[in-house]
């Protein structure tokens, strides 16, 4: 993170995003404090608070995918939600304190499953341990059974009854090894993961009542292991991730998941407009002004109870976003206003950022059709000409029907392609070319009779 100027930022954002420099600005900074922030003192770096950012814009133009790419830059823990998932404290439904819980939860699978990857050679050897003690009991007897079985099946005969059980065990080894027993069948014994979700209604919330009510019965009752017939190319994966699993020190890795969220988490609230009232009434509305009040101290920064430890919400970065097409971030509840001191308006999308949308990112919606129809054998080219039609198009079904920017690039592009790509496994002509006079055949009866484009496009 110390690597990544503000400028740096903006330009790793530029490969995936088109346009909405602003946006990418405001983000920018608002990361590279969080940097600054851990290098000033530490009586100081508890004083300093996030500065919190509204993305204000209609769908499609960005501003999810903005929030998603700076954590998958940072590496840092991140969980999107929607506003309009919430209800006000006492009814039924998902309280606000839930996103807390959920991101640190993801935040905790993603570190045990990197600690687990990392110790997968360690883990292979003693899975492997395991299998050749499971395939060599310790009875004499069997050992030279097995021992005798292992001299029919390399050299066509039988061996000598008195051979040392070292040795049988290295040339079950080198068999496993080699691939040679996959197909063969054990008996292992697994744990039955499965079990009865158990929910507790309670005004501490649904969610954590439930996870603590199941972490009790998981504790008290035994584990239900059973034994199956598994083939050992199987069993040697099952008992690879039941040794890395064991491995990794689940304690470290709660302490870090906490810290992780604490200090560099990232949580991105979408649709919030819809959690504002439309109409003044002499009392908070349910699920919308009551849904804004319980925000507040989540935002400002307080303790939020959850199964891993106290997560303390002070320095998550909170980035809203909501078309506000029927209402203003002004409509908000002043409080709430007063958390999130960045707003920023994403500008909307017209044929040039289409024609770069289309062509530019990395991700780019031509470059993955080229890509599906290459695993036919079929290589498929647009034109310049094309690609401008394509938006242009774009631009005027969203100017006569609803605007939902990007988005209906994907609409057009694949009833664009529609019969190649259902064709596509029985075509002759492996090049094609999309030109212009291409695209107005397949596209422009639908987009000159605006029912028609108002339900297709």
């Amino acid at each position: 993170m110390k690597d990544l100027k503000p400028g740096q930022i903006v330009t790793e954002l530029d490969k995936y995003i088109i346009g909405q420099k602003d946006a990418k600005k405001s983000v920018a900074i608002a990361l590279r404090n969080r940097w600054r922030r851990r290098q000033v003192d530490k009586d100081l770096q508890d004083e300093i608070a996030p500065k919190n950012i509204i993305l204000i814009g209609p769908t499609g133009v960005g501003k999810t995918e903005i929030a998603r790419r700076l954590a998958n830059l940072t590496d840092s823990p991140f969980y999107k939600v929607e506003a309009s998932k919430f209800t006000e404290v006492g009814y039924v439904g998902r309280d606000v304190e839930s996103m807390i819980r959920d991101i640190v939860e993801l935040t905790l699978n993603d570190l045990r499953t990197r600690q687990q990857d990392a110790v997968q050679e360690k883990a292979a050897s003693i899975a492997e341990e395991r299998l050749l003690d499971i395939l060599l009991p310790p009875s004499s007897k069997n050992a030279a059974s097995i021992s005798n079985d292992l001299d029919i099946i390399t050299t066509g005969q039988g061996g000598d009854q008195d051979q040392p059980k070292a040795s049988t065990r290295e040339k079950l080894r080198k068999m496993l090894r080699a691939g040679k027993l996959d197909s063969r069948q054990i008996d292992l014994e697994v744990v039955d993961k499965s079990s009865p979700i158990v929910e507790i209604f309670s005004n501490s919330g649904i969610e954590e009542m439930g996870i603590n009510v199941k972490d009790m019965l998981g504790n008290l009752m035994p584990k239900n292991i059973k034994r199956r017939k598994v083939k050992i190319k199987d069993a040697i994966k099952l008992l690879t991730q039941e040794e890395a699993a064991h491995l990794v020190d689940m304690e470290q890795i709660k302490t870090e998941a906490v810290a992780m969220v604490e200090q560099s988490g990232i949580i991105f609230i979408d649709e919030i407009d819809k959690i504002v009232g439309k109409e003044k009434s002499y009392g908070p509305e349910v699920s919308k002004e009551g849904v804004q009040r319980d925000l507040l101290p989540i935002v400002e920064g307080s303790s939020v109870p959850t199964k891993y430890g106290i997560v303390k919400t002070d320095h998550i970065l909170f980035i809203a976003s909501g078309a506000f097409h029927m209402s203003k971030p002004s409509d908000l509840i002043p409080e709430l206003q007063g958390r999130f001191p960045i707003r920023v308006e994403l500008n909307s999308l017209g044929a040039h950022e289409f024609t770069r949308i289309l062509t530019e990112p990395k991700n780019a919606l031509v470059l993955q059709y080229i890509a599906l129809l290459r695993t036919e054998g079929i290589e498929i080219e647009f034109t310049e000409c094309a690609v401008e039609k394509i938006a242009a198009i774009a631009e005027k079904v969203n100017s006569t029907t609803e605007n939902i920017g990007a988005r209906r690039l994907h609409t057009i592009m694949e009833k664009l392609l529609e019969d190649i790509l259902f064709k596509a496994p029985d075509i002759e002509e492996k090049q094609i070319t999309i030109d212009a006079s291409f695209v107005e055949n397949q596209l422009m009866s639908i987009v000159e009779n605006e029912d028609l484009s108002r339900y297709i496009l």
